[in-house]
């Protein structure tokens, strides 16, 4: 929930990445959860508190416009998944599951038996067939993340278990990384991390790092906007609102929430959307290029905002994309809801940039003077604001 990890696989990709499940398909138990061969565990669990499964469930039904254009149009590239598998080998896989089985816990039912639970729950509502193995790893940092290249491997740590203590609260954080597994950003999270080491390994090269960082920035731009979309899956798995954003909130303030509202929370993503002049908005940009995450207050708006509108009601009635219909998604159609998310965003946007992007798109006149305007903070007309 906090550094989580991405990647994605087109949709004929390895089966632990996407759930197989179909509406109406009989699971082997309601209570139990079984192993297959492979010693794989499967998802066979059903929730007992009245919380809407999902059945077949794509993950194109919670991805956020920007998130899922651009990897629709992975999965549709031939030959994409054999040249980045290529690039992927050089990535240490098995000596990062071996770190994690040597020097973590693994999670099941008689370690951290409530996170197998929480788990468990997690794959059956989103009907991901084969359960993540989880890992708790000691470091005082609330983390979490989904990796891995031929199995997705969730890993939170210690940090993030003390304080996401509130079972609603943790189980909106699993169902975030179940989302991520099942969109299939563990393959991209990874390659992130390796690259981003990389590139500290050969700063020291002329140039050297100036292409990998090229790439990183571009992996970075896209996590943040699957992080978006793990939020939505979080909530789905979760579905209660409030838990979400109070785990947001601790993200961003610590165990305090006696001392934290909701909605001054969401003020502050407000005012942080929409205050300033173009110089903030400069700002805004650069404070953001060395993260894989938005911003908490950003993230628990954008969560807020997309569970009051008619797409996640319609999704919570039974209305949603379904995972065998994947093959049929047309790339075009998803990058016009792309472009019109963005322009749509750009129209209606407070922040500074977007509306001087959105006067030049619509020709406004005397485009000097707003450029003059919106960098020194002045008001149209001339005044200029107290408080400059």
């Amino acid at each position: 929930m906090t550094d989580n990890t991405g990647h994605g696989n087109d949709a004929d990709g390895p089966e632990h990445t996407r759930g197989e499940g179909a509406e109406g398909r009989e699971r082997p138990g309601d209570d139990v959860a079984g192993r297959s061969e492979a010693g794989v565990e499967s998802a066979v669990r059903r929730p007992d508190d009245g919380r809407r499964r999902f059945p077949g469930i794509s993950s194109r039904a919670y991805e956020h416009p920007a998130d899922r254009s651009a990897l629709v149009a992975l999965r549709k590239l031939t030959g994409f998944d054999t040249v980045f598998k290529a690039l992927s080998g050089m990535v240490p896989e098995r000596s990062l599951r071996l770190l994690f089985l040597s020097d973590s816990v693994r999670v099941d039912e008689r370690q951290f038996a409530h996170l197998h639970e929480m788990l468990l729950d997690a794959c059956a509502i989103l009907d991901l067939d084969r359960v993540p193995p989880l890992y708790v790893s000691q470091d005082p940092k609330p983390n979490a993340m989904c990796i891995g290249l031929d199995q997705p491997v969730i890993v939170l740590t210690t940090g993030l278990v003390e304080l996401l203590d509130d079972e609603h609260e943790m189980r909106a954080v699993i169902g975030h990384e179940v989302g991520h597994a099942l969109s299939g950003h563990a393959v991209y999270r990874t390659l992130l991390l390796f690259l981003t080491n990389l590139a500290v390994r050969v700063a020291w090269i002329p140039l050297g790092n100036v292409a990998i960082m090229a790439i990183v920035t571009a992996l970075r731009e896209w996590f943040r906007k699957s992080e978006l979309s793990a939020d939505r899956a979080g909530l789905l798995v979760g579905q209660d609102p409030e838990a979400s954003m109070r785990g947001l909130m601790k993200l961003a303030g610590g165990n305090h929430l006696h001392e934290m509202n909701v909605d001054a929370f969401l003020d502050q993503a407000r005012e942080y959307e929409a205050g300033g002049d173009l110089r903030d908005s400069v700002l805004k940009i650069l404070n953001v290029l060395p993260r894989t995450h938005p911003f908490a207050a950003v993230r628990a708006a954008e969560l807020h905002d997309w569970a009051r509108t008619r797409d996640y009601q319609r999704l919570m009635d039974g209305h949603y994309p379904r995972r065998d219909e994947d093959g049929d998604a047309s790339v075009s159609d998803s990058m016009r809801e792309s472009a019109g998310h963005y322009a749509r965003t750009v129209r209606t946007s407070k922040d500074p940039l977007m509306r001087l992007v959105n006067d030049v798109a619509g020709g406004a006149s005397d485009l000097g003077g707003k450029l003059r305007d919106f960098a020194t903070g002045r008001r149209p007309g001339g005044e200029t604001p107290p408080d400059q």
